[in-house]
This record gives structure tokens, C-alpha cells and sequence, in this order.
């Protein structure tokens, strides 16, 4: 205390000395004051204990602060986010590769191989991983690998679809030296890997490639595709299927594009599978921690006849044109020719564009699906159909008959016949065997067009037969609202009385497809029951090697007719063929078996009172020939329907064909070694490269069947028929209420 009192004494006499000497500032004052605080402080020592305790608990409270926020945001991480961060977490330590599973295969009713897959080594590059530019890195590839101008032409043609990190090939089946001798420079070539592969192949080529399909890389449109499927299986737990989420394409570049390939995808295409390995934080694997089998996709066994489809497209060499053959009794598709063909192994590994654009744009139109796709005006073939709707609508009876004069007349306008001078006595057998006009011109303008287009929907007409293939169209099947629906102004809204005529022999606005033809065809050789077309028969699963059938039950019955009509009808159609007055007799005059058909001629060109001579007219305006046929009679085991495209007549082109596939089914088939003769020609045929590679030879075109049945040159005046009359196909000669024949003169 002493001590302190000296020095309070010093601090007054210097702060007196201060005073005298100078005026004292604002802070110096300040100084002052804190320093006799600071001496109260000393000479109080239960305020600086005071003090000393709240610095203490401020202290504690702020380090009590700090560990609670610690506390915190620890329960955030580790309790109340743990899944989240502990995902993360494990996603920098893990990784998670697809196992991508193997497709499914395809094959016939008999087993015959139609796809398969094969496992090959691919040199695959991705863009944004490069060193250089892509030109670059590809010539450098050039140098070890063997690269042509195909395959560059084809990674181009890739690389329109792709995203800049995915990997794409530029080399497909590797040879073992190949691998070798780039595994050996790999370092050079950062963003360049070889893969094993597992690829599609279509041991048969082009045989039936419409119905396989093919499969193709995921496009941006497929993603979008997959992408709104998984999003509504998400949307009903109820009927979930994991094959449908989104995730089941990881690690998966290819998908069905047509045919059954794409209407069968997720039966075809299996479970993804997953493996995850522990990795380094350089990624190199450490341990395997878990492993997820994929499912293989299933097997699917077609109702198509590998033999008979064989057949019939070596029938249809050098022609344009469509055949589908149904089992009338349980509507398995035996054979679907669209011709020409195309090979689909060209689209596995992708096709080059000098390729795809000779596809696309060449006139005989191989990738049309002309079975599903195409529609045509039936011809003929209607008219057992039209004498059906007659008897249903007591319009006629079988016996009633009158004597042809030829022609029929109606507003002034004159409806020809094939044969001029008439036919003699037509009833309903006669009109079919002889293929009379006049009965059926006379017999739509009684049915009406509403009559006639209420009863042919019946049996399939311009309506999709539900066919488990997709891109069905529905053709047309005229009546007064279809016409009202198709056009907008009131003239041409309105049905005339003369659009119906023509409407009786399978002309003006009809058109339909091939496979609604075969499909009625099999339901009139199956007495009206209906049988939905199904070309898929079983899926079978590849691990338990169960079978799901795919046969559809019966869908229904022609209503109106009886079995009689049915009989009446049927005797008619057999007399087509047996008869020497019908207009296959010497097609099928001298078959071994039964058989029942129409022949058919479809009006592509209109020649209004001309006589009608092929060989004067282009190619593409000659009529189209059609042909429909069931066999043996008694029970029918196959029924077909075809076209060829800018034939002529149907007896002189079309029915060479259907004896032919008729002769195989029922005879041919059963022979020993006769399927198996038929899928190593079709086999061979690939082999040697049916479908050249850009710049090659292509084939010789293959030669014609014989023609048994040549007509005279020089046919009379034109029919719309079998030998077709002057009305037009798409647009036929409508008439005013005048009579008066309009967008035509009258006939003479």
C-alpha cells in the first residue's frame, strides 16, 4: 500500500507539472481516467474477482456454443442426412458398373435360329477424351489398326445421335493381333479402349427382316422413349415392372427398332445387373463387394415358317410385292414377305450414310414393310366378300342370276365388263368362278356404301387386325362419314350414287392392307371365327426354361351370315380353282389337294374406253396383281393373301406364286430335310454377302419363276377387275344428280 501511495504521489505531481506546462487534450483526459480506474481496480478486489468470474462464464458460454453448433451439425450429418452423405461418401469410394444382360434370342416354330448373339472386341473412342482433334486421332489409329472408309463413314454417321462423352466404335470384331498390337500402344491413344462386345446378329439375312426388325443404338428420341415409359411405371406401384425403369438401360447402347425386335423390347432385353467394387481414389479396383446377376432377356419362338417364308420370297424374286399366310384355326402368321428385302446386320454396328441413303431413297423401297404398311385397292378378291354382304342383307340369293349384257349402266355412265359381248348366265357361283363385273356393279348400288362398309368391318376391312408388330396402318374402308371425315369442302364431302359401283369389285376409294386381306381370308376358311394374327407363339424364359403362350383366344364371329352363306361362298371360291371355267384352273387345275381362291386385278391407272395393253404402259401404272387362296378345303391349314406390285393380272402373275407356297406347305414341307434344305440356301445366301458392301458388285438378280399362264397381248376393253374398267383408284368418276358423269367423259 506504501508503494502504491508513492506512486499516486508521483502521478499528482507529474499531472501538476503537465497542467502548468500545457493545456491537456481530450485524450490524454481519457488516459487519465482509465488510469484511475485501473487503481480503483487494484485497490478493489471483489470487483475484479467479479469481473473475473463473468469473463469466465461468458467464456464457458461461448465454448458452449460452439461444441452444441459442433453437436449439431454433427446429428445433421451423421443421423438426420446419413443416407444421403453416406451415398456420397461411398460413390467416391465405390463404383457401380452395369452388368449389361444377354437379348434374348428369336427363332421359328421349329427352332431354326432368326437372331442370335455373338461376343466381339471393339476399338471404341470417345470424343471428349481426346489429345487432339478426332481426324487426328483416327489416322494415327490407322497405323495399328486396320480403319477403312466404311468404318469412318459409319462413326460419322454415329456421331450425328451421340453425346460428346459417349464411347462409340470405330472398329468392330477385332482380330486377336489387333487387340495385341493396340494394347501394346494404348498410351498413345488417350480416350481410345478396346471393349468386349456383345453384338446381334440375323443368321438368315435378309429372310423375313421385316418381321425380325433390327436393333440400333439408343437415339436421343429412344432415351425420351424409355425415359416416359419408366415414369409411368413409376407412377403405378401397383403394376411395377423393373424392366421398365429407366435404370435397366445403363451400360445398354442398343434397342428393338422395328419388327419384333422393338414390339418385343422388353421381353427381348433381360434385367441390368450391378457390381460394385471398392476403388482407389487413383480408381483402380480394389475388391468386389457386391455382384447382381443380370437376367437374360427371353426367347421368343415366332409362329413363322422358316421354310415356308423361304418359298414364298424365292417366288417373289425380281418382283415388287407382299404375301402373309395365316393357320386359319389359330391365326399364327406362317409366312410375312414384303419384297425386296433388306439385310438387318447392316444396322447392328451402325450403317454408314452412302448405305442408309441407297436404302431410303431407291424405287423399289425395301424398308417398307409392305405386308403392314402398304395399302391397295383389293380388286376382286372383294367380290366373295361382297357376296356375303348380299346374302346377309338378302339382297340376293345363290340362285339368282341374270343374263350378262356385258356392261352396266347407270347416270349416263357406262361400267364395262372384262369380257364385252357378257358372260352368259350369271349367279352368284358364275360371278365368282368367271369373276363376273356386271353382277357386282349391280349388286353395290343395291347394298349401298354404308351397307356394304358396316358389314366388311366385320371382318377386318380398314381396321388394324391387332397384329403384335407395330406401325399397322388401317387403310380405308369408304362409306358417306369416312368421306365427310377425309375431305373439307361440302362438294366433295358428298357421296354420289356412281362411287359405289366401282366400290363392288374392289375399286375406287377401297384400299386396304395385305394382311387385313389374309386375316378376312382366314376367317372365311375358319367359318367366321375370328382369330386375331399373332407372329410371336411362346416367350420362353431362358433361366427356368418355362414357356408363356402368346396365342390369342377367339375374338369373335361374323355376325349376319350363316353357315350356308359361308358353303355357298367357299363352293364358289373352289370352283376358282378347280373348275375349267374359273380364272385359276390352269394354275390349280392339277393340285393334289383342295384348295378354294379369288383371283384379283387392281386398277392403278385409269384408261377410260381404251383397251388396255401392258406392255405400252410405264411399269408403275400397270395394275397390280392380287391373289387369295385357302387350303385343303375340307380343313384348312393355310390361308394367304398377296400382291404383286405392277403384275397384271392376278391369275397370270400372283397365282404362280400362292400354288407355289400352297405345293410347300402341304407337300414339299413334310418331305424329309426339307426346311433344313431351305434354311442352308438361305443361310449360303448371306454368306456369300447378299447385301454387297458399298462400292462391291451387287448379285445377279435372281431369276423368275416359270409363267404357266400367258395371256393374249391384246386384251379387250378395259376392266376395273380382274382385267380392271375404266373406273379410277383413288379418285373414281363420281356423278351429279344429273347423271352426268363428272371428272370423265362418258364411256361408249
Amino acid at each position: 500500500m506504501a508503494s502504491s501511495a508513492r506512486c499516486y504521489g508521483r502521478l499528482q505531481a507529474c499531472c501538476c507539472c503537465c497542467r502548468r506546462n500545457a493545456r491537456p487534450t481530450p485524450t490524454t483526459r481519457d488516459r487519465f481516467d482509465r488510469a484511475r480506474a485501473q487503481m480503483t481496480e487494484f485497490n478493489n478486489p471483489r470487483q475484479a474477482l467479479a469481473r473475473f468470474k463473468f469473463r469466465v462464464a461468458a467464456a464457458s458460454v461461448f465454448m458452449f456454443a460452439c461444441f452444441a453448433l459442433i453437436g449439431c451439425r454433427f446429428l445433421y450429418l451423421q443421423v438426420w442426412n446419413y443416407n444421403k452423405y453416406s451415398l456420397q461418401a461411398d460413390e467416391n469410394r465405390i463404383s457401380v458398373a452395369p452388368i449389361v444382360p444377354n437379348r434374348g434370342i428369336i427363332i421359328d416354330r421349329n427352332g431354326v435360329v432368326l437372331a442370335k448373339n455373338y461376343s466381339a472386341y471393339t476399338l471404341e473412342i470417345t470424343p471428349s477424351k481426346l489429345d487432339g482433334t478426332l481426324d487426328e486421332v483416327i489416322e494415327r489409329l490407322s497405323g495399328v489398326v486396320n480403319i477403312d472408309a466404311r468404318d469412318r463413314r459409319r462413326f460419322k454417321k454415329l456421331q450425328e445421335d451421340a453425346k460428346n462423352f459417349e464411347s462409340l466404335p470405330i472398329r468392330t470384331r477385332l482380330s486377336d493381333d489387333e487387340v495385341a498390337r493396340f494394347t501394346a500402344q494404348r498410351y498413345r491413344f488417350p480416350g481410345v479402349e478396346v471393349r468386349a462386345r456383345l453384338f446381334r446378329q440375323y443368321p438368315l439375312g435378309t429372310t423375313a427382316a421385316h418381321v425380325i426388325g433390327y436393333i440400333g443404338r439408343i437415339s436421343q428420341r429412344d432415351q425420351e422413349r424409355i425415359d416416359a415409359t419408366s415414369e409411368k411405371n413409376d407412377n403405378d406401384p401397383e403394376h411395377y415392372d423393373p424392366r421398365l425403369d429407366a435404370n435397366n438401360y445403363n451400360g445398354t447402347d442398343y434397342i428393338g427398332k422395328i419388327g419384333v425386335e422393338q414390339s418385343y423390347e422388353t421381353e427381348l432385353h433381360g434385367v441390368t445387373g450391378f457390381e460394385e467394387v471398392e476403388v482407389t481414389a487413383g480408381g483402380r479396383p480394389v475388391r468386389t463387394l457386391s455382384r447382381t446377376q443380370a437376367k437374360p432377356g427371353n426367347n421368343l419362338r415366332l409362329s413363322l415358317d422358316i421354310g415356308l417364308q423361304q418359298s414364298a420370297e424365292q417366288a417373289f424374286a425380281g418382283k415388287r410385292g407382299a404375301l402373309v399366310a395365316i393357320e386359319p384355326s389359330t391365326g399364327d402368321v406362317l409366312a410375312f414377305v414384303s419384297s425386296p428385302s433388306f439385310d438387318p446386320n447392316l444396322f447392328v454396328e451402325g450403317i454408314d450414310q452412302p448405305t442408309w441413303d441407297e436404302l431410303n431413297t431407291s424405287p423399289e423401297r425395301p424398308l417398307l414393310n409392305r405386308p403392314l404398311r402398304g395399302t391397295y385397292p383389293p380388286g376382286s378378291t372383294y367380290k366373295p366378300f361382297m357376296a356375303l354382304a348380299a346374302l346377309a342383307a338378302h339382297k340376293r340369293t345363290p340362285h339368282w342370276g341374270f343374263q350378262d349384257p356385258g356392261s352396266y349402266t347407270f347416270g349416263g355412265h357406262t361400267f364395262r365388263n372384262d369380257v364385252p359381248q357378257g358372260q352368259g348366265w350369271v349367279d352368284m357361283y358364275r360371278s365368282i368362278v368367271v369373276s363376273n363385273d356386271t353382277y357386282y356393279y349391280m349388286l353395290a348400288h343395291d347394298l349401298g356404301v354404308n351397307t356394304i362398309a358396316n358389314f366388311m368391318k366385320q371382318w377386318g376391312f380398314g381396321q388394324q387386325t391387332g397384329i403384335d408388330v407395330e406401325g399397322e396402318a388401317r387403310g380405308v374402308l369408304p362409306s358417306t362419314d369416312w368421306k365427310k371425315r377425309a375431305y373439307r369442302k361440302p362438294e366433295q364431302q358428298r357421296w354420289y350414287d356412281g362411287e359405289t359401283i366401282s366400290l363392288g369389285i374392289g375399286q375406287g376409294y377401297n384400299s386396304y392392307t395385305i394382311l387385313q386381306l389374309a386375316h378376312a381370308v382366314a376367317t372365311l376358311a375358319n367359318n367366321g371365327v375370328i382369330m386375331k394374327p399373332h407372329l410371336v407363339k411362346d416367350v420362353e424364359n431362358p433361366v427356368t426354361r418355362e414357356f408363356r403362350l402368346t396365342v390369342p383366344k377367339p375374338s369373335g364371329r361374323i355376325q349376319g351370315i350363316t353357315q350356308a352363306d359361308i358353303d355357298v361362298v367357299k363352293h364358289a371360291m373352289e370352283g376358282v380353282m378347280g373348275s375349267p371355267a374359273g380364272t385359276a384352273y390352269k394354275i390349280f387345275g392339277n393340285a393334289p389337294y383342295t384348295s378354294a381362291g379369288k383371283t384379283g386385278t387392281a386398277q392403278v391407272f385409269s384408261l377410260q374406253g381404251q383397251k388396255y395393253r401392258a406392255h405400252a404402259l410405264a411399269e408403275h401404272l400397270r395394275d397390280h396383281a392380287l391373289f387369295i387362296a385357302f387350303a385343303p378345303v375340307e380343313r384348312p391349314q393355310i390361308a394367304l393373301a398377296l400382291i404383286v406390285e405392277n403384275g397384271g393380272w392376278g391369275a397370270r402373275t400372283a397365282g404362280p406364286i400362292a400354288r407355289k407356297v400352297l405345293d410347300y406347305y402341304l407337300i414339299d414341307r413334310v418331305k424329309p430335310g426339307a426346311e433344313a434344305a431351305a434354311v442352308a440356301m438361305a443361310a449360303s445366301a448371306t454368306d456369300l454377302g447378299s447385301t454387297p458392301m458399298i462400292g462391291g458388285d451387287m448379285p445377279p438378280a435372281p431369276q423368275p419363276i416359270p409363267d404357266p399362264y400367258e395371256p393374249p397381248s391384246d386384251q379387250g376393253p378395259r376392266a376395273s377387275a380382274d382385267t380392271p374398267t375404266g373406273a379410277p383408284q383413288r379418285a373414281p368418276t363420281t356423278l351429279h344428280p344429273s347423271g352426268h358423269a363428272h371428272g370423265a367423259a362418258p364411256a361408249h
